[in-house]
């Protein structure tokens, strides 16, 4: 029997022979190519990944390394640091530290927050409505986030001090007592909380009168149609439509809250004592504020900042998760 061409075709025709199936390599799978959008896409997202791999992943992983080992200055030299395991966050939990210091971030970054998202929306609200000297005023208020935060601690520590500062200046000459505002425990944390919020309130201004930009006009013609007053129209319209950039706009400040040290440092050093000593104080002191430096537990305390936040990022992921589903 005469096999036709198709015959041979079907039972195998040698390689390089038009039409024919590619031979499987060795190994049983085929060589699969990168198209040239698939190469513009790895191009693209390289940067992105060694940006993320050398700022973020490789200071994370060295953190926890100290963390779990006893790093002093010769075992960073001679590269024999002992392990210890959780003996660092068994110390840091059980430092007559660790309360007033966890108090401390609370009253710091929950008070910071509040009253500069309460200060910046009220703005925010305020320039909503355009003026003569709308845009001047709202490129001063810009300053204080467009100084170095050395300097506006260094000015605010001037501002309160006992002795010559204008605070006390004022008080006294309207017939007040002297106030040691860095000096005192009853006040050290007030002091640099106030300065923290002055510093925070533009960035709030910026990012909610950016939010109130997106809702329409319309609406609130309608609402004034409607009989709708200046309070009505803001807890019916303006604070509902801005819970998205809100939420955002908090979160994003108690990261950087958490994290505030340089105010603190300049202002009063975490003292009187611990009186306005918070987590990140506490961290940066035991690693560089001592002529000892002992990074381990300063890294210890500095992954658990880490912890704080990231549980307050994934809560706010689940609360928007949870938005999107009910709306």
């Amino acid at each position: 029997m005469t096999s036709t061409p198709a015959d041979v075709g079907s039972r195998g025709a040698p390689r390089g022979v038009a039409g024919t199936t590619p031979a499987t390599p060795p190994g049983g799978r085929r060589r699969r190519t990168l198209s040239s959008s698939q190469w513009a896409a790895v191009g693209f997202a390289a940067p992105l990944l060694v940006y993320l791999v050398l700022f973020y992943a490789y200071p994370l992983w060295r953190n926890i390394d100290l963390s779990v080992h006893d790093y002093t200055i010769r075992a960073f030299v001679q590269g024999d640091a002992e392990f210890v395991g959780l003996q660092n966050y068994a110390d840091v939990f059980s430092s007559s530290t660790f309360p007033t210091a966890l108090w401390n971030t609370a009253v710091f970054t929950f008070g910071s927050i509040a009253f500069q998202f309460t200060i910046g929306l009220a703005l925010a609200v305020f320039f909503r409505s355009s003026f003569r000297l709308s845009s001047t005023l709202r490129a001063m208020f810009l300053v204080p986030w467009l100084l170095p935060l050395i300097v506006s601690a260094s000015t605010w520590a001037w501002m309160l001090n006992s002795e010559n500062g204008i605070v006390n200046s004022v008080i006294t000459a309207f017939g007040g007592e002297q106030i040691n505002w860095l000096t005192s425990p009853d006040t050290a944390l007030l002091s640099v909380t106030i300065a923290n919020i002055w510093l925070g309130i533009p960035f709030n201004l910026v990012i909610l009168y950016s939010g109130l930009q997106n809702i329409p006009g319309e609406v609130y013609e309608a609402a004034s149609l409607d009989g709708a007053g200046p309070w009505r129209q803001f807890w019916s319209i303006t604070f509902p439509l801005l819970r998205p950039v809100s939420a955002i706009t908090i979160l994003l400040g108690l990261i950087y809250t958490l994290k505030v040290v340089d105010v603190i440092w300049v202002m009063t050093t975490g003292g009187p004592g611990d009186a306005s000593t918070t987590l990140a104080i506490w961290s940066y002191r035991e690693a560089f504020g001592t002529g000892q430096p002992d990074f381990s537990p300063a890294a210890a305390v500095g992954n658990l900042l880490i912890v704080i936040a990231l549980v307050f990022g994934f809560l706010h992921l689940r609360l928007q998760h949870r938005q999107e589903a009910s709306s």
